[in-house]
């Protein structure tokens, strides 16, 4: 198993805790294989099937890890990409990868929902009109 009960209550927590401060959506999918290999492209493909493209404002953002390739990619819709600093998503994979070096998954995500959810606090606050657009669980489905 991948990530343990334990472990995905507290990445399941630190997304909640992301978004109380947000109008934007954290997702995190996680599968076994990456197909055909990029792991960017297989985010876009999530991205989309997921609907992650319908928020309101434009502004969700996924987690995809490919564990047992050892491959992951941060994605950000269109409207967070239009905000955030040009290595926002490069300083978030950074993160991810330390963590993920030491073994720590669990604990690489954490960190790197911690950060989508400052630069989304930012550039998208909390409306008191806010709604939950996307579910805060792990999705682990099979993806076509």
């Amino acid at each position: 198993m991948f990530l343990s009960e334990i472990e995905k209550e507290k990445i399941i927590a630190a997304i909640k805790q992301a978004e109380l401060n947000t109008s934007g959506e954290i997702k995190v999918h996680v599968e076994n294989h990456c197909p055909k290999g990029n792991p960017f492209e297989r985010a876009k493909q999530i991205f989309q099937y997921l609907s992650l493209n319908t928020t309101a404002q434009r502004n969700a953002v996924l987690f995809y890890v490919a564990h047992g390739d050892r491959k992951f990619a941060v994605l950000g819709d269109i409207g967070i990409d239009k905000v955030v600093q040009p290595n926002f998503w490069e300083s978030t994979r950074d993160t991810l990868r330390m963590y993920f070096a030491q073994g720590d998954f669990s604990g690489g995500l954490q960190m790197g929902i911690k950060e989508a959810g400052f630069q989304l606090k930012k550039y998208f606050p909390y409306q008191t009109n806010d709604i939950n657009e996307i579910a805060d669980d792990i999705s682990t489905q099979q993806i076509p």
